[in-house]
């Protein structure tokens, strides 16, 4: 069982950047994809990165790429979400996710394990 906790969300400036934290316990996280969403309100959830057990693959959906960089490192068992160019329209609840891999980076199936979320809002 992976226990995951979202930290580093908060208020940011259109433009700005934030870096988010999912900290890992119990389990084997190295061994497992990991997972980013997102929810705003009245809107269903986002996948917004996806990532591979080694932190050698990831994978975006083509409206997430080119200001989030999804990364990991296990030795801390800690997978990032670095956003940049921030925009009134990323507020959302971020969460984190990790699965047993084996499905794809590109399929959001299968995630067992999720976290609370953290609340990001950006101003304009």
């Amino acid at each position: 069982q992976v226990q995951l906790v979202e930290s580093g969300g908060g208020l940011a400036q259109a433009g700005g950047s934030l870096r988010l934290s999912c900290a890992a316990s119990g389990g084997t996280f190295g061994s497992n994809d990991a997972g980013w969403f997102r929810q705003a309100p009245g809107k269903e959830r986002e996948f917004v990165a996806g990532i591979s057990p080694s932190g050698v693959y990831t994978y975006y959906p083509d409206s997430m790429k080119g200001r989030f960089t999804i990364s990991r490192d296990n030795a801390k068992n800690t997978v990032y979400l670095q956003m940049n160019s921030l925009k009134p329209e990323d507020t959302a609840v971020y969460y984190c996710a990790a699965r047993p891999p084996g499905l794809g980076l590109s399929t959001t199936r299968g995630y067992l394990y999720w976290g609370q979320g953290t609340q990001v809002t950006v101003s304009s």
